[in-house]
């Protein structure tokens, strides 16, 4: 019962009441194409909004610091085995605040700092978290960086065992935050090993089709694995670091005391949530229809003149290049917001133009596939993007408010048959 004192958010707080609420609309009345982003079930969104995050709970299951343990150890058992489970891992650690965070706890448990690590470069798709010469481990680091090929975009192989080789790191990350093609965790696990370094697969992005079988497993050839749990695992803000056994010790001891105090307990009664609904067969669905879509929407931007970064996708995403049409990334970007159709503008491999301006933009199908579309509708988005950037296009980026509200109101009756879950 909620006491007398202690009034709901609308009477509390109706400024923030008021925000919230409006961005609950804007998620409703959008096309949701951001690749990191998805729709969270209710029952994942009600997990993590409760009492849980008044407990402290720092340390493990029965080696805490706190008394009042006896709902919160249960607890994040419960998440730890429901994420081996779903993934097939030997250990799991389920306190990672986020995506960034995970990945500081896997280089805090494998390497030192001023260590040789290798990853994907940010212009070719990689993550600022793997070496990127502005982040934290590209600055404690000894970070080498391997690209992508410039005839088609694609990972060059040969490239990764040729710094390998010479450069012998400490670890070796695989993963990305805009590469639309399947990653060969089989050939950088033997790479890894001819030159003893431990490998890491950041999936991120691609938990969800890995967790769904329609994505290689990375868990049997690499010895850690990172991801978030939101994006297309449909989960809570937060992230997870599953290992093999020899590194248990060594990756809980990176993120407490390493680099965090207490976990986020209400973030892991949802990640167990997510967890759970993940294993489902209808979430095995839904990661098929993923990459369904992400399919049928290149192949239809494609049929407008769009040019596909690698010619396709194997993902739940598409990085395109906005050159042949006349428009950057950010003004295409921007354009397409005042639409009502969200998504991010993006490097692409080689791009000439500068990373905050670039020449293309990333596309993602995690959103509009949860809310129920298929690739017959992918056609519409596809025709409802390239209005809005033949447009912008034509006049040097800028909207006319008639024309943005106008398909603003063709956004909203198109996404009337689709609603947004959990909303």
């Amino acid at each position: 019962m909620t006491d007398a004192r202690d009034p709901d958010l609308a009477a509390a707080d109706p400024e923030v009441f008021g925000l919230i609420d409006d961005e609950h609309r804007r998620q409703r009345e959008s096309i949701r194409l951001i690749a990191s982003e998805n729709y969270a079930s209710r029952a994942v969104i009600e997990a993590s909004a409760n009492a849980l995050t008044n407990k402290y709970a720092e340390g493990y299951p029965g080696r805490r610091y706190y008394e009042g343990m006896d709902f919160i150890d249960p607890l994040e058992k419960l998440a730890i085995e429901r994420a081996k489970s779903l993934f097939g891992a030997e250990h799991a650690n389920v306190q990672p605040y986020s995506g960034s965070p995970a990945n500081l706890a896997v280089l805090l448990a494998t390497c030192k700092p001023g260590d040789t690590i290798m990853g994907l470069s940010l212009p070719a798709g990689g993550h600022l978290t793997h070496g990127w010469k502005v982040s934290a481990t590209g600055i404690y680091y000894n970070a080498v960086q391997y690209g992508v090929r410039e005839s088609d975009h694609r990972i060059d192989m040969e490239q990764v065992e040729k710094l390998a080789k010479e450069h012998r790191p400490k670890l070796i990350w695989v993963g990305h935050s805009a590469y639309p093609r399947h990653l060969d965790f089989e050939g950088f696990a033997a790479i890894a090993k001819d030159v003893g370094a431990v490998l890491a697969a950041d999936i991120a992005h691609i938990a969800g089709l890995v967790a769904g079988k329609v994505h290689p497993d990375p868990v049997p050839h690499c010895d850690i694995v990172s991801t978030t749990t939101h994006k297309t695992l449909r989960g809570p803000r937060g992230g997870l670091i599953l290992c093999k056994e020899p590194h248990a010790k060594a990756i809980d001891k990176a993120v407490f005391p390493g680099l965090q105090g207490g976990p986020h307990n209400h973030t892991t009664a949802a990640k167990a949530v997510a967890f759970k609904e993940a294993a489902s067969p209808d979430f095995r669905d839904y990661a098929q229809r993923v990459v369904h879509n992400g399919r049928a929407l290149g192949e239809a931007m494609a049929e407008l003149g769009f040019t596909l970064i690698t010619g396709g996708t194997d993902n739940h995403l598409l990085l395109v290049d906005l050159t042949s049409k006349h428009i950057s990334g950010r003004k295409a970007a921007t354009a397409l917001n005042r639409c009502g159709i969200e998504l991010n503008a993006n490097s692409i491999p080689f791009d000439p133009r500068k990373p905050f301006d670039p020449s293309g933009i990333r596309v993602g199908v995690p959103s509009v596939t949860t809310r129920g579309m298929g690739p017959a509708q992918m056609v519409e988005v596809a025709r409802l993007i390239d209005k809005v950037v033949v447009q912008a296009a034509g006049h040097d980026g800028e909207i006319e408010e008639d024309f943005a509200s106008k398909t603003k109101a063709e956004v909203r009756e198109f996404l009337a048959a689709y609603p947004a879950p959990g909303l």
